[in-house]
């Protein structure tokens, strides 16, 4: 079964653009897991315009499905997991001035880095994913620097789905197939959506996990936060 995380950083952003607690992030990452989401993911960044380090700490005791932590291993990001110790940690190779991510690891170029920081987190006994683009060797170095899972980078895919979809899809299944062969767990994200997640799911039914943001919030505005949630693990199906 492929779970879905929901990726709450944009409730974060509606709460920060006016200051206090409202929408309440924990109360939501809580309404989540209750409406059938099977995970929780944030991305706290260095300044803090959505997800706050101390928004971290107050839901790891809370949550009772996996916690997905994701960022770009500095000094800062490793404490923090280090201290909450989550369920998965997802390594993006983000500069903090970044919107969003829009790229995955060149895992050949920065290998002896990463292997580093994967070796830490399995000695922390922590599950690592490390994002990168559907790209068969990106995969096969994410093995070799030690990752436990690859989380494909899937905005490509995203923006040419409604033009071509079996051309759109062909990349993240070679990449999928690479990391099967090479033992890996999969996970997916970014841009997938309600258009066009069970496409990618019938191509890739192998799949771990997908992490859905910032269409899922979008979504809820119009649909409600539980029928938004039921409808996208309804996508998770043949």
């Amino acid at each position: 079964m492929t779970k879905l995380s929901v990726n709450i950083n944009k409730v974060a952003t509606l709460r920060n653009a006016r200051g206090g607690q409202i929408p309440d992030l924990v109360k939501v990452a809580m309404d989540c897991e209750t409406f059938g989401a099977d995970g929780i993911t944030v991305h706290p960044r260095p300044d803090e315009r959505h997800v706050r380090r101390t928004d971290v700490m107050q839901l790891k005791p809370v949550l009772k499905t996996e916690f997905n932590i994701e960022g770009y291993p500095d000094r800062d990001f490793m404490d923090l997991v280090m201290k909450v110790k989550p369920h998965q940690v997802t390594l993006v190779p983000d500069d903090p001035s970044q919107i969003t991510s829009n790229a995955g690891w060149d895992t050949k170029v920065h290998l002896d880095f990463l292997t580093e920081i994967l070796d830490a987190l399995r000695l922390a006994d922590i599950r690592s994913s490390v994002f990168v683009e559907a790209d068969p060797e990106m995969v096969n170095y994410a093995a070799k620097a030690g990752a436990d899972r690859v989380e494909l980078y899937t905005e490509p895919y995203a923006v040419l789905y409604p033009k071509d979809p079996e051309a759109a899809v062909a990349p993240c299944v070679i990449a999928a197939k690479e990391a099967r062969r090479l033992g890996l767990g999969l996970n997916a994200g970014h841009d997938l959506s309600l258009e066009n997640l069970n496409y990618l799911y019938k191509n890739i039914p192998w799949l771990d996990e997908v992490s859905i943001g910032h269409a899922l919030i979008s979504d809820a505005l119009y649909l409600g936060l539980e029928k938004t949630i039921q409808a996208y693990k309804n996508c998770l199906h043949p």
